[in-house]
């Protein structure tokens, strides 16, 4: 599994309108149909993206190639121009653990937030955050099932709780309890969340 970055050319933008993001989400599904994998998460910004991808039976290189080669070629005859649509080669961290999968669906839901681009990520209709929050609005193109089983009921609220309330150091109660592994990256904060670390059970601290 990895968390997927890409990013346009020169800091260009790659994603111009509402088509420029649906004509990648329907190249993504065509290249899924052929390259099978699971996505867990996405943000589509401007001048780059985040994916959050399980690959199943192709190695990631050959889907990231179809992708963007594909959308490279598309966004080129859009705007009738040639050259390098993205800078260089895909960025790819791989995920290991069960806190780091989080830790990366907490940051790619937030980086609209980040970047000031909305003040509530609900109204932010280029990533997969919406579908979380609210289990009626579906979403297609993600996987909810992992990521939401890490949460106790109700697990949109809790979700909700972990991506949008800020990180203090040492002040910090989201969700409700935290496993005793921790989350990596976030040693010395308080962030209160419900892990699956094995399949016998879960291992809490309590709040």
């Amino acid at each position: 599994m990895y968390h997927i970055v890409a990013r346009g050319n020169r800091k260009a933008a790659i994603f111009h309108d509402h088509v420029d993001f649906q004509t990648y989400l329907g190249i993504l599904e065509d290249v899924r149909s052929m390259m099978p994998f699971v996505l867990h998460s996405y943000c589509l910004m401007t001048n780059h993206l985040h994916l959050q991808l399980e690959t199943l039976h192709h190695h990631i290189q050959y889907i990231m190639k179809e992708m963007h080669s594909r959308y490279a070629v598309y966004l080129n005859q859009r705007l009738k121009t040639d050259g390098h649509v993205f800078q260089g080669r895909y960025g790819a961290k791989l995920i290991e653990t069960d806190a780091y999968f989080l830790q990366v669906s907490r940051y790619i839901h937030r980086n609209p937030l980040e970047a000031k681009m909305v003040g509530n990520l609900e109204d932010y209709r280029r990533s997969s955050y919406s579908s979380y929050i609210n289990l009626l609005q579906l979403n297609p193109h993600v996987d909810h099932i992992k990521t939401l089983s890490y949460f106790r009921e109700p697990v949109e609220e809790q979700y909700k709780l972990f991506v949008e309330k800020s990180l203090h150091p040492g002040r910090d109660h989201m969700c409700a309890r935290v496993a005793s592994v921790g989350l990596r990256g976030m040693e010395g904060y308080l962030v209160h969340v419900e892990v699956k670390v094995n399949d016998r059970g879960r291992f809490y601290r309590n709040c």
